[in-house]
């Protein structure tokens, strides 16, 4: 299998701590990793910091083994704490990123082993194989993300490192495995995190105005975001765009707007030391006064007090209202 190659460095320092800092301050994104010709889904390890470990969606489905360390995630609209050990499936469009904790100048190699598969594969190879649809419930769930724990996160990192180093039939069968530990994982094993955050499209329409209102506010969430600009990216009228973006979504668009800049903010006041008034304007707010309030509104606390919280009163799973390869240089 092809070794996958991101590009790591942002600038030309390349202390890690810098790097960090670079990549959280950046802009979410939508994260395109081509399928290889003899690919029918993704496996990738990578590092910790590098770029492709930030804030980011994807239409892909995602299983997610920690390796090591402990840090912050914010999947959706829920801030939670993560350990090493922990296994994740994120539904498509769902965001997501998980924060190490780091000791100065430190790096996490191969922190992350990931498998991504699209739903579309998913649903041709049911067409043939019946008994998958089984995992027609997981995947619904999954759109508000699942934590996997106990003997069926420990069983699923077991199947998660044989994908990554088997090929062929070998290697769909442990997907497979994974597939069906998570669908058949006793309650008590497995969390949903966020709220319902994205629903299955019945159309394409739906489907467009989900995808592009998405992408748009993703892409540009420092800027000024208008809904006529989101509506006339998906050649619909604006009623019509926002009855779409809302049914899918279960949000407004202009909700969806302020949660992912809320969540955006709390990423930068637990993992930077950037002024609470840049943190404002990173995360698209040009008043101060207004950022504060909107964030008080959605998390319950002002952004300092956010800050200032000791780790060990962070919360576990706080629901808001709201590169493959580090440098080897440094």
């Amino acid at each position: 299998m092809s070794e996958r190659v991101i590009k790591p460095l942002l600038s030309g320092d390349t202390r890690p701590a810098t790097i960090a800092e670079e990549i959280l301050t950046l802009s979410p994104y939508r994260e395109v990793i081509p399928l290889q010709p003899n690919e029918s889904f993704r496996f990738l390890n990578h590092d910790y910091p590098s770029e492709i470990a930030r804030w980011q969606y994807h239409p892909e489905f995602e299983i997610h083994l920690i390796r090591e360390g402990t840090g912050s995630f914010i999947i959706g609209d829920t801030v939670g704490a993560f350990t090493a050990g922990q296994v994740y499936l994120m539904g498509s469009g769902l965001p997501h990123d998980w924060m190490s904790d780091l000791e100065p100048g430190q790096v996490i190699r191969n922190r992350d082993a990931v498998i991504q598969f699209e739903r579309e594969w998913l649903a041709k190879c049911s067409e043939t194989i019946p008994e998958i649809a089984d995992t027609r419930h997981l995947l619904q769930e999954s759109s508000r993300g699942i934590l996997f724990k106990g003997e069926t996160a420990e069983k699923a990192a077991i199947e998660i490192e044989a994908v990554g180093v088997t090929e062929g039939i070998a290697r769909i069968a442990h997907l497979m495995n994974i597939l069906s530990l998570m669908a058949n994982a006793p309650a008590e094993e497995k969390e949903l995190i966020a709220n319902e955050w994205y629903t299955e499209p019945s159309s394409r329409d739906e489907a467009t105005a989900a995808d592009t209102g998405i992408a748009y506010i993703f892409e540009n969430l420092r800027s000024n975001i208008r809904m006529s600009e989101a509506a006339r990216l998906a050649a619909m009228s604006e009623p019509t765009f926002s009855k779409y973006f809302r049914k899918v979504s279960g949000l407004t668009f202009s909700d969806m707007v302020k949660k992912l800049r809320i969540a955006h903010a709390c990423r930068l006041l637990e993992q930077t030391d950037k002024a609470v008034s840049a943190i404002a304007e990173d995360s698209g707010y040009t008043n101060l006064a207004n950022f504060n309030k909107q964030f008080l509104s959605e998390v319950g606390m002002t952004p300092r007090e956010y800050r200032n919280l000791d780790e060990a009163d962070r919360p576990g799973a706080k629901v808001l209202s709201l590169g493959t390869k580090a440098p080897t240089s440094y």
